[in-house]
């Protein structure tokens, strides 16, 4: 698998952008009147999102996934004022970035690339870049309302260190510790 900045002159923006919907679309459908606004208003933003990775396996792609660090962590662009409010529901909830860790804010696969063991293999690239980089942490969250994505992490080796809760959404923060 390879791994490439998001360019929107050369991937399809909607398809990024329904991803990332898919990933929260429980927090979307609450403050848009549409999946098609929430995506549209995704999809702007999208252009100015330096975290953005698209996945590919050959030539395919397949996924996308979204990483922080400590010195490159997302930057708000207050094109939506829903969009603002989804950033503040998250302020509340997701990790901490710490100076030393990698924070994965989402992992989107393809529906018909599922259950092939794609996600596993791009956590533990992540995993893989870490060590190579001298982080220490990989962080990520893994929302209270997502049993088997808890249970994912937890099989890769990530453990709860962390509860947040906000206005009715919530998030087990989980770590996985570097060697």
């Amino acid at each position: 698998m390879r791994y490439m900045a998001f360019n929107p002159q050369i991937h399809d923006a909607n398809k990024i952008a329904t991803w990332r919907y898919n990933v929260d679309f429980r927090t979307y459908d609450k403050l848009f009147d549409s999946k098609e606004k929430a995506i549209a208003a995704i999809e702007k933003t999208l252009k100015k999102d330096e975290g953005t990775k698209v996945i590919y396996d050959n030539e395919n792609i397949i996924g996308m996934l979204i990483v922080y660090t400590y010195d490159k962590q997302l930057k708000f662009h207050f094109n939506s004022l829903k969009l603002l409010f989804v950033a503040i529901l998250d302020y509340f909830v997701i990790c901490d970035i710490k100076k030393d860790d990698i924070y994965i804010a989402e992992i989107a696969i393809d529906e018909n690339q599922r259950s092939k063991g794609y996600g596993t293999k791009v956590i533990n690239d992540v995993i893989d870049y870490a060590q190579k980089n001298g982080y220490k942490r990989v962080i990520l969250d893994a929302d209270f309302r997502n049993p088997k994505a808890k249970a994912l992490y937890e099989r890769i080796g990530f453990k709860v260190y962390n509860k947040k809760s906000f206005l009715k959404r919530g998030m087990y923060n989980m770590e996985f510790k570097v060697s």
